[in-house]
């Protein structure tokens, strides 16, 4: 079967320009309303009746039968295995991959997620005690396509911040016609472990696995059943069920973020190869139909050439049916009046991924302040960030990267205030508090702090 991909063509000279680019970005965000009470029927029934809720949506919408859910549990020995059976080169990619991405994220840690004090001159201790969670979840994919990528960027960082239990759930790829993740009734036969996924659980440390997926695997880490333990946090992204699902158990459990449709923008100067350049929308179009390609370049020829290139690279990409639907629904390339109204345009949109495709690239980062990651140069494709290059690949979508950062260390630690007043520091502070205190008529407050001084006053505001 034969398929095209014309990616929409704008024009910042084109009067309409404004109102074409506004369509084509916008992307509706808000999750289905049958999803959405599908996901808290759910949530609701695996809180109440735990590992039998599991077991019964694990077999619907996974296809996966099992008597209890300790069957569904992966070992340790179940990691090794897997590990042990790779061909060396994959082995020396994941522990090559996993060994970056730890040395990445040791050095966030030394920069900023330490414990501080000091002490004041009163002799009065301030500072802050940095401590690691005791227990995360990490979802991997495994619908379309598995992940062990997403799993070594989500459980080495929580291994470098000290956290001592990494429970990992992840759904079995399926045969047959499946509603993967609450959508309705299946057919579906036992699923299949993904080796690769199991390989990358035994080089990242994780500490137990169960195969389970969906809604329902949010929520046996969020409330905890007989069989899963709960967790403090879940990081890790999955699917419109899933992203459904950690919305609502935010604040029962922490979250990473509600992650959108994968994207990438390249702002080009026509110095790199079309080829290159195609191919790096490629590899975001490919993820799903959903995903969003975008080229911004001031060079209108060159937006040709990387045209042609799709046109001729497409037929040999296996997965030529999902980026021919994502480049024609979602992708766009759009020609500008010069690099600098691309970088401008770029900050409008603020990417998940962005590269600069450019022989000289440091020219042009000082104007983009929101992006999740930014590539520098033509050699340096967005793939390599993320398979090895070290930096997380979990990263702001849908123009959240205005205000969100990527997953790091900080996201599984947690930071607590130290204060240990001396005698002398309580004789001033307890003046300004008991004056503050009295001003919002929380006498208990001001007398808290009055008590301490070395002469203590009347109670104001009756007593």
């Amino acid at each position: 079967m034969s398929f095209t991909a014309v990616p929409v063509r704008l024009s910042t000279l084109d009067p309409n320009f404004e109102s074409q680019f506004a369509a084509r970005l916008h992307w509706a965000a808000d999750t289905d309303a049958a999803i959405e009470h599908r996901v808290a029927d759910i949530l609701a029934d695996v809180q109440k009746r735990g590992d039998a809720a599991v077991l019964a949506y694990t077999e619907r919408f996974d296809g996966l039968a099992a008597g209890q859910v300790s069957e569904l549990e992966l070992t340790q020995s179940d990691f090794k295995t897997a590990f042990d059976a790779l061909p060396v080169a994959q082995k020396a990619a994941l522990e090559a991959a996993a060994r970056r991405v730890r040395s990445y994220h040791e050095a966030q840690k030394k920069a900023g997620g330490e414990s501080w004090s000091y002490r004041d001159e009163d002799g009065t201790l301030l500072g802050q005690k940095v401590t690691p969670l005791d227990r995360v979840g990490i979802y991997v994919p495994g619908g379309k396509a598995a992940y062990p990528s997403s799993l070594i960027m989500n459980a080495v960082p929580a291994h470098v911040a000290g956290v001592q239990e990494i429970i990992m759930v992840v759904p079995t790829p399926v045969r047959g016609s499946v509603a993967t993740g609450g959508s309705g009734a299946t057919t579906a036969t036992r699923g299949e472990r993904n080796e690769l996924v199991l390989a990358a659980a035994y080089v990242a440390g994780v500490t137990r696995a169960f195969t389970i997926g969906g809604a329902q695997a949010v929520a046996a880490l969020a409330y905890g059943t007989e069989t899963v333990p709960k967790v403090d946090k879940i990081t890790g992204p999955g699917n419109a069920y899933v992203a459904s699902a950690k919305k609502r158990v935010f604040g029962t459990v922490g979250i990473d973020m509600i992650a959108g449709p994968s994207e990438i923008l390249v702002l080009a100067d026509g110095s790199t190869p079309a080829e290159w350049v195609a191919m790096d929308l490629f590899s975001q179009a490919e993820h799903d139909e959903l995903a969003q390609s975008i080229l911004l370049c001031p060079d209108a020829a060159y937006i040709e050439e990387v045209q042609r290139a799709i046109d001729r690279l497409l037929p040999t990409m296996p997965r030529a049916a999902i980026i021919a639907k994502s480049l024609n629904d979602r992708g766009a390339l759009i020609h500008t009046r010069s690099m600098e109204e691309a970088c401008a345009i770029s900050n409008r949109i603020a990417p998940e991924h962005l590269e600069i495709s450019s022989d000289d690239p440091h020219r042009w980062e000082p104007l983009l302040k929101h992006a999740g990651a930014i590539f520098l140069g033509a050699y340096t494709s967005e793939s390599l960030g993320d398979y090895c290059a070290g930096p997380n690949h979990v990263l702001p979508t849908s123009g959240t990267a205005r205000f969100s950062s990527p997953l790091g260390v900080y996201d599984f630690q947690k930071r607590s205030s130290l204060i240990e007043v001396s005698q002398a520091g309580a004789q001033s502070l307890g003046v300004i508090a008991a004056e503050m205190a009295y001003g919002e008529g929380l006498q208990a407050h001001a007398r808290a702090a009055e008590l301490r001084l070395d002469t203590v006053p009347p109670m104001r505001g009756g007593a």
